[in-house]
């Protein structure tokens, strides 16, 4: 099968704008900081007021680990053009699964609240962005 299309995409030219990875990292470092110090407030946006201690281990590890180590990787995506387009290819990836999550759970749910949508959005527009910039 030729892949043409995906390695003219992918291989040809350099990935993110510096100044979109700049701001994709300080959104993800400040997602991160915000879920160690007080992952309520992470929470409360969707309807969760109070987490048990395994509920905060959880809070902090997908929103403030995962949060925090993108943040550094879209930073050494900038320092080292030579790892750039695979750093972000795996952030927009991630940022798309994310957005696609939310979609499938709006579908199984036959609903879906303002604040989700609103994430979701810039989810999505973030990947595209870092794969189009």
């Amino acid at each position: 099968m030729e892949l043409e299309f995906l390695k003219t995409l992918f291989l040809n030219r350099s990935l993110g704008n510096d100044y979109i990875l700049m701001l994709a990292s300080f959104f993800f470092g400040a997602m991160g900081a915000s879920a160690f110090v007080k992952p309520v407030f992470i929470t409360k946006q969707f309807d969760i007021h109070s987490l048990s201690i395994a509920g905060k281990n959880e809070v902090r590890a997908v929103y403030g680990g995962f949060g925090l180590f993108m943040s550094i990787a879209l930073i050494i995506a900038l320092l080292l053009p030579e790892l750039r387009n695979g750093v972000c290819l795996t952030v927009s990836f991630a940022l798309g699964g994310m957005s696609f999550g939310r979609m499938i759970s709006a579908i199984m749910d036959a609903s879906i609240s303002k604040l989700p949508v609103f994430y979701g959005t810039i989810e999505f527009m973030a990947a595209l962005l870092i794969i189009l910039s």
